[in-house]
């Protein structure tokens, strides 16, 4: 029985084209003159390894789900449970309503309604659009509750460089901090300089064999406060770049190593810019705390390079 695919809304402009779902406001295609900026998806699909999902209110995984926050304790169901972890938030699987609709962009709403694990209200808004610049992404939450709530947020999409294998693309990522983690269930330890470690990539090269999935911080940003990664694939001279402003203190990056599915390890690089670090409810750092009425902001750009 084929699986019905989900509302989806395509937009254009400036030689991009994204095609975004209604559900879980995930963008499942997007590409530049014809090219894959990203690991994509079918139609009739189901979203494979969170390929381009839209993660809130908390980005990568809450240890056993569990969190505390103002004094109570709260238990998230685990949807990694290899891991023993709450993964992705809570509004990746769920129909989001739509607001605008042009050609050149769309504007998606949903409302992350109070339950016992979460029993916080936030709405939120997200905006994708393209232009000659690339593809944008601006995120809007507001608490709409009556009590203040714990928030993060982040994108999920696999960059792609190029034709050519993971391996021989070459990456710059400007990142003097690497958050290290367990090896099996990849909860934080503690952060540590990258120099001298095979995750120090400020200098661009060679992915090669190492493999990643780690959250980096202290980035290195323009005058205007912006961050860049860039991936490429020299053999053809393309590549692909993802920017955000500080917003994101945060970046995680995964080489997609999946030894259980090796028809899709390695196939793109996910480059995830984080509001806060994994586990950030439980440790607190760089949290948002949304006061009722308030609202925060941020985005990402992705461009061909």
């Amino acid at each position: 029985m084929n699986r019905q695919a989900p509302i989806e809304y395509r937009i254009q402009g400036g030689g991009y084209t994204a095609v975004v779902l209604g559900l879980g406001a995930a963008v499942r295609e997007l590409t530049h003159d014809g090219r894959p900026l990203v690991v994509g998806f079918g139609a009739q699909e189901a979203m494979p390894n969170f390929r381009g999902a839209f993660v809130a209110p908390w980005p990568n995984r809450i240890g056993d789900g569990r969190y505390a926050f103002d004094g109570a304790h709260y238990e998230l169901p685990i949807n990694e449970p290899e891991r023993g972890a709450a993964l992705h938030g809570l509004v990746f699987d769920v129909p989001w309503s739509l607001v605008e609709h042009t050609g050149s962009s769309v504007t998606l709403a949903c409302v992350i309604e109070p339950v016992a694990a979460y029993p916080f209200e936030v709405a939120l808004e997200v905006r994708f659009s393209v232009s000659g610049g690339g593809f944008r992404t601006d995120v809007t939450a507001l608490n709409t509750g009556g009590r203040r709530a714990p928030y993060g947020v982040c994108p999920h999409p696999y960059l792609v460089a190029g034709p050519s294998p993971l391996d021989a693309w070459v990456l710059e990522l400007p990142a003097a901090t690497v958050l290290t983690v367990t090896p099996d269930r990849l909860l934080p330890v503690a952060k540590e300089a990258v120099a001298g470690t095979p995750f120090d990539f400020r200098t661009a090269h060679a992915l090669g064999d190492v493999q990643i999935d780690h959250a980096f911080t202290d980035l290195e940003r323009d005058a205007a406060g912006r961050a860049m990664v860039r991936v490429t694939d020299p053999t053809h001279g393309t590549g692909t770049a993802m920017v955000w402003d500080g917003s994101c203190p945060w970046v995680q990056i995964h080489t997609a190593d999946l030894p259980l599915k090796p028809e899709s390890t390695r196939l793109g690089l996910a480059v995830e810019p984080m509001t806060c670090p994994p586990d950030a409810f439980n440790t607190g750092e760089d949290l948002i705390v949304l006061e009722p009425g308030a609202t925060h902001r941020t985005g990402w750009t992705i461009s061909a390079l």
